[in-house]
């Protein structure tokens, strides 16, 4: 239905064209309305896509094709208003150029940003707007551009096109998901299009007013965005090459500058101040995103990193933390001769709790040793690490043997002390722990094998005398 409605409307505008004494107005207005439909269907996009990042894309599609719209419609005020044939108004004319902005802000845009970097890419689209207008006021005036002003602005318009089809063919070639290449399959479509009916229009149809023949091509890029954006806006994902993909979506913030560099390249002759003030812009905002985006990454890296070293379950260093730690810490009681210590330590009856309260209760018990063991060992150097399933692991550094069967005592009562609420939310049940406890006085071998092996068979001793106790071990 859509591909029909935009051929019937292409039918019936041929049709205008041959109305006498009317048909530079009915083309006009259609003209006016090919932009604004391709607004209304990129608006329909737009409420379909609000809870989507496209939604800033298909925002931005609006505004350019209203913008569009605004320029044509002031044609049409010259020409069938004041009756001006000849004279081609300047505001019309940055209205077109303006129209690329938001496009370009809508390739700039990565996925997922913040709201300060959309404010840095908002403020390079506001200067690049800016710069438009400087330029396009350089050779026109509001009611008119002469001739050789035409001839610079369309120079202006054809490097916009190109880098408005080029960049988004790559951004379309590169996105990942379907909403995405929706969006930009849309764009891409457009621009391509606008690019080769601009051109002709420009350069090939130039001594040809409205309400003729070619004010047909005009049409097409428009009705083809509207059915675009109408028409289902996702597209099944591809992969493409990784490294071309994220070379691009680390690049696409780039785009808003380097269309800053290339406007500000125009302006130099004629405004060299404000040219310079473009340069400047430019390379600081593309300079602030790019500290912004690596503190970003790093904040990121470091979440890797930390998760990396830290349980999941329990948010205490994991196994691979655990041996890590241990033969650093083994590494330096050797070279500085202090002493070095291990608590290896196990749930009693674990897996009876597991089977009697369920598997959430017993990862909630698991939380609460593992919380319990990790307030208790409060000294900077000492590391409890989740060794495996209900077993713990500390490593203490640097303390003399009193103080660590001090130590080993107190995560035992502290543990013994936990209450947690019963599934049937009737009374409470209890844990307790059986800890093994090693401490060597002088670390001697570059291995800490033998001081894990002591203290796992501490604990195997202390859960068979018992549980709920500390035994001490020794390293052979």
């Amino acid at each position: 239905m859509a591909w029909l409605a935009a051929a019937l409307y292409m039918l019936v505008h041929a049709m205008a064209l041959w109305l006498p004494g009317h048909a530079t107005l009915a083309s006009f207005l259609f003209l006016i309305g090919a932009p604004l439909l391709a607004a209304a269907a990129c608006t329909y996009r737009l409420v379909r896509s609000w809870h989507s990042d496209v939604r800033i894309g298909w925002l931005a599609l609006t505004v350019g094709m209203l913008l569009w719209a605004g320029g044509m419609a002031l044609n049409m005020y010259q020409e069938v208003a004041l009756g001006n044939v000849d004279a081609v108004p300047g505001i019309a004319m940055l209205l077109y150029v303006l129209y690329g902005v938001p496009l370009t802000f809508a390739m700039a845009h990565p996925r997922h940003e913040p709201w300060y970097l959309i404010a840095i890419d908002g403020a390079l689209a506001l200067l690049l707007g800016y710069l438009f207008f400087v330029h396009t006021f350089s050779y026109a005036t509001p009611t008119d551009a002469p001739d050789p002003a035409i001839g610079s602005l369309r120079l202006m318009f054809d490097i916009e096109n190109i880098f408005i089809a080029v960049f988004a063919l790559l951004r379309y070639i590169t996105s990942e998901d379907g909403t995405r290449r929706g969006l930009f399959r849309a764009l891409t479509v457009f621009a391509w299009v606008y690019l080769a009916m601009a051109a002709y229009i420009n350069h090939m149809a130039t001594d040809t007013g409205y309400g003729a023949l070619p004010d047909l091509l005009i049409d097409i890029p428009f009705l083809l965005l509207a059915v675009m954006a109408l028409r289902h806006g996702d597209e099944p994902t591809r992969h493409t090459p990784r490294r071309l993909t994220l070379a691009v979506r680390a690049g696409a913030p780039l785009i808003l500058p380097a269309a800053l560099l290339v406007v500000s390249a125009l302006l130099v002759e004629q405004h060299p101040h404000l040219a310079a003030f473009g340069f400047i812009f430019a390379t600081l905002g593309a300079g602030l995103r790019g500290v912004v985006m690596q503190v970003r990454a790093m904040e990121g890296q470091d979440q890797l990193d930390r998760l990396a070293r830290v349980d999941a379950l329990t948010g205490v260093a994991n196994r691979r933390e655990f041996d890590q730690v241990l033969l650093a810490e083994w590494g330096r009681a050797r070279r500085s001769g202090q002493p070095m210590a291990l608590l290896m330590i196990d749930i009693d009856h674990f897996k009876q709790f597991n089977d009697r309260f369920g598997h959430p209760m017993g990862d909630a018990c698991l939380r609460a040793v593992a919380n319990t063991l990790n307030h208790c060992a409060t000294r900077g150097t000492d590391v409890v690490a989740r060794y495996g399933g209900e077993e713990f692991a500390v490593v203490v550094p640097a303390t003399p043997r009193a103080g660590v069967l001090a130590l080993a005592d107190t995560l035992r009562g502290a543990v013994e002390r936990i209450r947690l609420a019963s599934p049937d939310g009737v009374g409470q049940v209890g844990v307790t722990i059986s800890v093994g406890a090693v401490v060597i006085a002088k670390v001697d071998g570059a291995d800490p094998a033998p001081l894990l092996k002591a203290a796992d068979a501490a604990l195997y001793v202390a859960k068979h005398e018992g549980r709920n106790r500390v035994v001490e071990g020794q390293v052979p």
